[in-house]
């Protein structure tokens, strides 16, 4: 045989491989609850996805507030690697999007090169407005329909800008229901182009956030009219953290009042008219999943669904929002279907935003794909494969902001010239670490409180247990994993030192800083009596300075010590030059580091 007949060959074989290659659809709500229960309201939900997928029942945003928590997502990065930590400049919103120059380097670039068609309708970030739209127009997308501020949250006053081009305005039209249509549209373009491209698509509609009117303010979502019948006598789940008669907390939290009967009543409202506007989300999910299956492409087809955050509304007092580190706000929903991914199932497996940009491209392209510098790494998408990580780094800066016509304004409330701004002081660096036998969230906020909560104990985190009324060191006081609660707290703030300023493989396997030699991979061995006086000695993670956005200088100590044995720091581990600062009870050194480099 001649080499043309080779080359002839092998270009069908990897014509045929790129067919095979499996679309990708991404559909994400916006402030989409999981702990108060949205998603049974979704029957077409579960028929089409849940039933014939896996939910990930510990998965977690990174950072509670929309823009960065999408940014997060769609680069791989925590937020403060991406340094986008605001919905609006000087510190977030689309424009330090574009700053951070993240326009050229995020998933749907790497899709593209790929040999991806990409498409996206609906809300991409804040301040993408219909004045910069095209300053510069979103990278990476083969077709696009953005929702554009002030806009973006009027669900009958929508403005959109398609593949670039001049604002137009959809007033009358209701949005869930106009981001449908666009979505089968790019669906249509995207199945007519499929023999020669696999495609990703991202349905993204406002529901079931807020309404907003930057001249009215916030106010309940809005449903369809043939849903607004739907859900009468509703009323938010009356968990033990729901308006406590004990305040809960921390900060500004901890001196919230509590709500009364009128603003419990407009609480279990405002959450009524959320699931009313699922409702089309619903009805979209079922349009998308007949078109694939009409097309023949549902068998290889992931669908993947989730939200951008949680959202709170009546818990620990609070008054509807996000933007604080309770189970209700980073907790969402994830649910996966697709070849290979097994139905009916809920996995346990701790994953995060910051993985589902490396999971896309696996599922894209394999292991090559995953050359990003990823903070997050492939979310396992059958039982089998589930690993062993265990943690996840969440993170906030600058103020909350409670959404509707209640919380405005409260004690403590930040105005200037008469307009409101927020709960100041809302900056704080946390941890969600779930292993075999803990379920733990430990969080040090810029004024140098602490919270940890033992969820296995106390899922509702009702009982702070790093409060100095709570964490008394005496022989009596009562065993956290068979440890005193300090020596618990010792190895969580470590943890923590690392992952509040880690970056890749540091934000991936963040015991293996503390322990290079890699014999410490989880709580459970890092709690073992010989490691006490090692974690002891850490430099603990504190601010000098509440900030709106990520200052480094104003965020304390950024460089864990590190542990080794004997004949550790010899020229053959590279740390030779390392300065030994204790030893542990066994005698085993351990060291200080001066440079970020020196272990990222």
């Amino acid at each position: 045989m001649g080499i043309y007949p080779q080359i002839a060959i092998l270009c069908i074989f990897f014509t045929l491989t790129w067919a095979k290659r499996p679309n990708i659809v991404f559909i994400i709500t916006d402030d989409q609850d999981q702990r108060l229960g949205s998603l049974d309201y979704m029957p077409l939900l579960k028929k089409h996805i849940t039933d014939q997928g896996t939910r990930y029942k510990s998965h977690y945003c990174t950072i509670a507030i929309c823009c960065p928590s999408r940014v997060s997502l769609w680069t791989g990065k925590a937020a403060h690697n991406t340094n986008v930590t605001d919905v609006v400049p000087p510190y977030g919103g689309y424009p330090k999007f574009v700053e951070q120059r993240l326009n050229t380097n995020y998933l749907p670039i790497w899709l593209q090169e790929s040999g991806y068609n990409t498409y996206y309708t609906g809300k991409l970030f804040n301040s993408h407005s219909v004045l910069n739209y095209n300053d510069p127009v979103p990278g990476g997308w083969t077709g696009s329909d953005f929702l554009l501020d002030p806009y973006t949250y009027q669900y009958y006053n929508a403005s959109m800008s398609r593949n670039g081009a001049a604002p137009v305005s959809y007033e009358g039209q209701y949005s869930n229901d106009l981001i449908a249509t666009k979505v089968y549209g790019f669906l249509e373009d995207a199945i007519d182009d499929v023999e020669d491209k696999p495609f990703f698509l991202v349905a993204a509609p406002i529901g079931p956030h807020a309404n907003v009117d930057f001249e009215m303010g916030f106010s309940s979502a809005v449903s369809a009219p043939r849903h607004a019948h739907l859900f009468n006598g509703y009323k938010i789940p009356r968990m033990k953290n729901f308006n406590p008669d004990t305040p809960s907390g921390v900060n500004w939290i901890a001196r919230l009042p509590k709500l009364n009967e009128t603003e419990i009543a407009y609480n279990d409202d405002f959450q009524r008219t959320r699931l009313q506007a699922l409702q089309s989300v619903d009805e979209m999910v079922e349009g998308i999943v007949e078109r694939l299956e009409a097309a023949s492409l549902l068998d290889n087809t992931y669908i993947i669904y989730t939200s951008d955050n949680g959202y709170h509304i009546s818990q620990h007092r609070l008054h509807p929002g996000k933007s604080c580190g309770f189970e209700e706000d980073i907790n969402i929903p994830l649910i996966i279907r697709g070849p290979g991914v097994d139905p009916k199932k809920i996995l346990k497996a701790v994953t995060s935003h910051t993985d589902l940009a490396p999971t896309i491209m696996k599922i894209a392209v394999g292991d090559h794909g995953l050359n990003h510098d990823f903070d997050g790494s492939p979310i396992p998408l059958t039982e089998t494969s589930v690993g062993k990580k265990e943690h996840v780094n969440v993170e906030y800066w600058g103020r909350a902001f409670p959404e509707g016509a209640y919380g405005l304004p409260p004690i403590e409330f930040d105005i200037q010239g008469g307009i409101p701004l927020g709960y100041v002081n809302n900056t704080y660096k946390a941890l969600r670490l779930i292993g075999e036998g803990y379920n733990l969230y430990y969080s040090v906020w810029c004024t140098n409180e602490k919270e940890l909560y033992d969820l296995e104990n106390d899922p509702d985190q009702l009982r702070n247990l790093a409060s100095p009324q709570q964490r008394p060191i005496a022989p009596n006081e009562p065993l956290l994993l068979k440890r005193q609660k300090f020596e618990v707290i010792d190895r969580l703030d470590a943890l923590l030192l690392v992952l509040k300023s880690c970056k890749g493989t540091t934000c991936i396997d963040p015991w293996r800083v503390l322990h290079p030699r890699g014999d410490v991979d989880s709580l459970s061995v890092a709690l073992k009596p010989k490691f006490d006086r090692f974690y002891q000695a850490q430099p603990k993670v504190s601010f000098t300075k509440c900030e709106m956005g990520y200052l480094v200088e104003s965020e304390g100590p950024q460089i864990a010590s590190i542990y080794g044995g004997a004949t550790f720091g010899s020229p053959q581990t590279g740390l030779g030059s390392q300065r030994v600062i204790g030893r542990s009870e066994n005698g085993d050194q351990y060291y200080g580091k001066s440079r970020w480099s020196d272990w990222t």
